[in-house]
């Protein structure tokens, strides 16, 4: 095994069983809306807008019900210390954005959820407010908040930006304590400077830089967890200005793959090579493969986690919406499941899904 764990993922993960094509998302989820909140958008009574997750159903009486629940993503820290989203039916509640968060408390109603080796973010006994306004959630925390160990100050940070950008609403995010704005982290006093947002980046790894000032931040993700209980993590790593084109350069840290300390896997293999410069065209990006994307030569099919983690990347980027796969120019790609991946892949209304 390789610096960067090219351990091929044997068994599909439970919560990203199948690709499904024809323009849909991964692991079952739907299309992915727009990344920027929308210019209309009719707002409920604590200032949010309700996530366009929730979806009615028709009763047995013919008439139209409500859900009760909706799907919302928490960052939480997993047992390696990742920051990493899990996709939890929360009750369907005015005000989702507070909620959120207050979902990641500990000893909160979060922790009969909690799936095996992972823990909420905050302190316990943590109360908040959330007020939106432009874009823009000041988050109020109550004084509970300063009580986290200080090796997890980064890691709210990023928790707390990453949950509340779920919402189309939230595009960055400020801190206050006690009705006071937080310039510094009250533990360790990592700086917070202004708006927070998810530029900042998540599960920073700047381990192979030795000029930081020339380089720039692409969030990847990678697969973490064990076989039957798989998941993505997000990971920000610096990357040479020289590469000009930031859908290359997301494509080369796939395939160079985690740090072999990271306990994360990859399912690139280190042949993998683009052909030709990506082609970009109303936020459908295509990428040429040499056969070596193939996890078998001999089936000659592209492996589920590599294409999940993929997409999940390339999304990341603002104007990419869906990506479609070509090896040696022709698109007769198949999925792991044996289906033809006939239509680009978009990336899922929500992440890590699955139920461990």
């Amino acid at each position: 095994m390789s610096k960067n764990k090219k351990a091929v993922v044997v068994t599909a993960a439970t919560l990203a069983t199948t690709v499904f094509l024809s323009g849909c998302g991964l692991f079952g989820g739907e299309e992915k809306k727009k990344i920027d909140p929308p210019q209309d958008v009719t707002f409920m009574e604590e200032g949010e807008a309700l996530d366009e997750n929730v979806t009615t159903e028709t009763a047995e009486d013919g008439k139209e019900a409500v859900e009760t629940s909706i799907q919302t993503e928490l960052y939480l820290i997993d047992k390696n210390g990742y920051v990493v989203s899990q996709t939890m039916e929360l009750p369907k509640k005015e005000g989702v954005a507070q909620q959120a968060l207050e979902y990641l408390v500990a000893n909160g109603p979060v922790e009969q959820m909690l799936p095996n080796g992972f823990r909420a973010v905050l302190p316990a006994d943590t109360q908040m407010t959330v007020n939106i306004k432009d874009g823009t959630a000041t988050v109020d925390f109550s004084k509970e908040f300063a009580s986290y160990k200080k090796e997890d100050e980064k890691k709210i940070l990023q928790a707390v930006t990453w949950t509340l950008t779920q919402f189309d609403t939230i595009d960055e995010v400020k801190l206050q304590m006690n009705g006071t704005p937080l310039e510094a982290m009250p533990v360790g006093g990592t700086p917070i400077g202004g708006e927070l947002s998810r530029a900042d980046g998540i599960n920073v790894d700047n381990s192979d830089v030795v000029d930081i000032t020339n380089t720039k931040a692409v969030t990847v993700y990678y697969v973490g967890g064990e076989e039957g209980a798989y998941y993505y993590v997000p990971v920000t790593k610096r990357v040479s200005n020289a590469v000009k084109d930031n859908i290359t350069a997301i494509v080369n840290e796939l395939v160079e793959g985690p740090a072999y300390a990271s306990n994360l896997l990859s399912d690139f293999q280190s042949g993998v090579k683009l052909l030709d410069a990506p082609k970009v065209e109303d936020g459908k990006v295509t990428l040429n493969f040499n056969e070596s994307i193939y996890g078998s030569f001999e089936e000659k099919m592209v492996s589920e986690h590599l294409l999940n983690s993929l997409v999940l990347s390339l999304t990341e980027q603002t104007g990419v919406e869906s990506v479609a796969l070509t090896v040696n120019g022709k698109a007769d790609v198949l999925t792991e499941s044996g289906e033809k991946l006939a239509e680009p892949v978009t990336r899922p209304e929500k992440v890590n899904t699955g139920s461990f």
